[in-house]
């Protein structure tokens, strides 16, 4: 359970969350100490504004806040800043079941520290406890903040202690503790067993962080079979085309898409949906060692295509080629992918909205309107088939990278949809993982991004 959501509490201090239109309002039905009390404060009524109401006796007797103007659990993440460190609050405004549960999930997002690595550790974590609203939906809110830390935690960590074999590990802790049954192939054994791309971006490593493929299965085997691949580069250098100190700085996160993965599949699985789902992980290091691929070099797919690697830094598409393809072998309804893919969607679009590209016009119109229901939105790019042959390889049948500057991340999507098999429905979500800097409910770091949309659409289409 979120530590900072308790059941009913008596002594708790109610909480009047107001609408900013609505505060004026308010202010005009109050007693006269109130209203003078306002006043004298100089609150304004903003959106995301919090005042303490003391008592008769110099007491804490009430709070007003001011729902932020964001949608969804956004309105509510200030509240959470704005109280006291110590005490139960009591929203007693009248909530319908979707403002309680953002109420409740703004809340504790907002409570979200990562301190592993701070003396005292969590034990330091401290703050105001909220009451869980009237009619919120614990389930929802505590699958949904649990995904959502997940994800945080995971790109949080540094590489050092989060490698290939780390990263598996959280996927089989997450597997075996649900169920679902659970494999992984190591090193010279993804050669055997016919994944050599997967090998050549993470044959540069030491055998410490050697590369490997999660794959884990759960649900009953004749349901509607969903997939989901996740880029799993703990740590990208960019190879022998090295990225500047800049670019290397934050490339502890280049696994987010692996860690959105196990996050839609905690929610998957917790919340039974009627679905045989697959996870496929391809984890890696792209280092710069002697064994590492080389620019030019030609590298082997499962599916057959061969790849020139035009630049050894455009790695994460080369590993979801092994992947796409071993998850298109049993023709599953649905693929989704997630990857910390190119900068060029960042560029587009900036870091706080990923970039959609879909094959099927109704599944990304159901991902984009979730996205919207839920205020985890996305914007979708197209798959310009114009473009497609600047992905074709001078001396292979594909490269990875393009002679243009310009649409690099519909280049990548093209290039994916290449290993996706013919009449299977495919989303690719291209996104930050990374917040830039702190905000309300998002401190600037690890971040998780429309697994609330997606799982949105999955739950609609597959709930029993």
């Amino acid at each position: 359970m979120p530590k900072h959501l308790v059941e009913p509490d008596t002594n708790a201090i109610p909480v009047q969350a107001v609408l900013p239109d609505g505060f004026a309002d308010w202010l005009a039905v109050q007693d006269a100490r109130t209203q003078a009390w306002v006043k004298s404060s100089g609150f304004t009524g903003e959106a995301n504004q919090t005042l303490l109401l003391p008592g008769p006796k110099g007491d804490l007797d009430g709070v007003i806040y001011i729902r932020g103007d964001e949608p969804g659990p956004w309105a509510w993440v200030a509240l959470f800043e704005g109280l006291p460190k110590t005490g139960v609050f009591n929203i007693i405004s009248a909530l319908d079941g979707v403002a309680a549960n953002d109420a409740a999930l703004g809340f504790v997002l907002a409570s979200y520290r990562f301190d592993r690595y701070r003396s005292g550790g969590e034990d330091n974590q401290t703050g105001p406890l909220l009451v869980w609203p009237e009619g919120t939906n614990q389930a929802i809110v505590r699958e949904a903040y649990g995904a959502t830390k997940l994800v945080r935690d995971l790109v949080n960590t540094p590489a050092s202690d989060l490698g290939p074999a780390q990263l598996a590990k959280a996927a089989q802790d997450l597997a075996e503790a649900s169920g679902a049954t659970y494999s992984a192939i190591v090193g010279v054994d993804l050669i055997r067993e016919g994944f050599p791309a997967i090998y050549a971006v993470g044959r540069g490593a030491e055998d410490s962080r050697a590369p490997r493929l999660v794959d884990f299965s759960w649900g009953r085997s004749d349901a509607p079979k969903v997939t989901l691949v996740g880029k799993g580069v703990c740590f990208d250098t960019g190879g022998l085309d090295i990225k500047s100190t800049a670019g290397m700085k934050l490339m502890k996160k280049d696994m987010g898409g692996a860690a959105h993965v196990l996050a839609l599949a905690s929610m998957i699985m917790a919340h039974k949906l009627d679905v045989r789902l697959r996870v496929l992980i391809p984890a890696v290091e792209n280092s710069v060692s002697n064994g590492a691929m080389r620019p030019l070099d030609v590298v082997a797919t499962r599916q057959g295509l061969t790849v020139e690697i035009g630049n050894t830094d455009a790695e994460g598409r080369v590993i979801l080629a092994d992947a796409l393809s071993l998850a298109s072998e049993e023709k599953p309804d649905l693929i989704l992918d997630f990857a910390t893919l190119t900068g060029a969607a960042r560029v587009a679009l900036g870091t706080d909205l990923p970039a959609l590209f879909c094959n099927d016009e109704d599944l990304a119109a159901l991902i984009l309107a979730a996205g919207l229901k839920t205020a985890d939105p996305l914007w979708r790019l197209p798959l310009h088939k114009p473009y497609k042959n600047q992905t074709k390889g001078k001396v292979a049948d594909l490269r990875n990278d393009s002679d243009s500057p310009f649409a690099g991340a519909i280049m990548a999507g093209l290039f994916l949809e290449a290993f996706v098999a013919s009449g299977i429905s495919w989303a690719h979500v291209d996104l930050m993982a990374w917040n830039t800097q702190t905000k309300p409910g998002r401190p600037e770091g690890g971040e998780a991004l429309a697994i609330r949309a997606l799982f949105e659409v999955l739950q609609n289409r597959y709930a029993h």
